[in-house]
């Protein structure tokens, strides 16, 4: 089976260097504390728990370059964690990456299992973007392009928000243009579901509609794909297939393999301190700038 959690300790032990490690588990913190803790923050300005809903799962933190250009490209970042409840602050190092290249970050948490399946958690992702148009001046117009992006099962809702148009539009009048859609190590063609809580997370009866290179067309934005080439968790034939629809479609795409990197140093790779162990953060920024200047 393909869905792992990010704070799975296994991966996080193979790329914390030995000594963050020791320090690490004597002080009784976990790696992914670390290696936020170890992530710079000076340049970036954090509004966390902000709400974009009702709902108590619906929540996001905002990240913002101290010195933002009023036109600054906006990333919303879903994580993983098999569409479970996860933990949005755990995923700091990935807005101290990316703000560090003027970009502006929004990470939400969503509602998933057990607590809800799918597609509450597509609800909540386009709930999320619609947050992002309705507050941050020039989102809804396009002058400031807005990119969806993901990692693991939150690269399929990113997907999913990107080339199925329905959950957009259901969230708001107006849907904010797209300038790009980032996958990363992402599930995009995943059924039949081996027997699991998955079954439960993918009802029957909406199962059918889960499929992101279903709803492949000329409309999707942009696209980014990276993967690692020993993904065990996620397959990297995932993101092949996916940029060969959007190929035969005549959309943009740019597919990276990463030789012998694995699921979890895809992402991982997104923070200053764990920059070298892949070229995430070097592709993603000049993905996301490159997009931005063609809009």
């Amino acid at each position: 089976m393909w869905v792992m959690s990010l704070a799975q300790a296994p991966n996080w032990l193979a790329i914390v260097p030995a000594a963050v490690l020791a320090a690490t588990l004597l002080a009784g913190c976990s790696p992914v504390t670390v290696v936020n803790a170890l992530s710079p923050s000076a340049h970036y300005q954090a509004d966390t728990g902000l709400a974009y809903g009702e709902e108590r799962r619906q929540r996001l933190d905002l990240y913002r370059p101290v010195d933002a250009a009023d036109d600054a490209p906006v990333v919303v970042f879903f994580y993983g964690n098999g569409w479970r409840e996860g933990n949005r602050g755990n995923f700091e190092f990935v807005a101290s990456g990316l703000t560090r290249a003027g970009i502006v970050v929004l990470i939400p948490d969503y509602r998933g299992h057990p607590h809800a399946a799918f597609p509450a958690f597509m609800e909540d992702g386009a709930r999320a973007v619609h947050w992002a148009r309705d507050n941050l001046p020039g989102v809804a117009s396009g002058e400031r392009p807005l990119f969806v992006m993901g990692h693991s099962a939150g690269a399929h809702i990113a997907a999913l928000l990107a080339l199925d148009e329905r959950y957009l539009r259901a969230a708001g009048d107006s849907p904010p243009p797209l300038a790009g859609f980032i996958g990363l190590s992402g599930p995009y063609d995943f059924l039949p579901l081996d027997r699991g809580y998955l079954e439960n997370v993918f009802p029957a009866e909406s199962r059918a509609r889960s499929q992101p290179i279903e709803f492949v067309s000329a409309a999707a934005p942009p696209t980014l794909l990276v993967h690692g080439t020993d993904d065990g968790a996620a397959l990297a034939e995932h993101s092949r297939r996916l940029a060969e629809q959007l190929e035969a479609h005549g959309v943009p795409v740019t597919l990276r393999l990463y030789d012998g990197v694995a699921h979890v140093r895809v992402v991982a790779a997104l923070a200053p301190p764990l920059q070298w162990i892949a070229a995430t953060l070097d592709d993603v920024t000049e993905f996301v700038t490159e997009s931005a200047h063609e809009q």
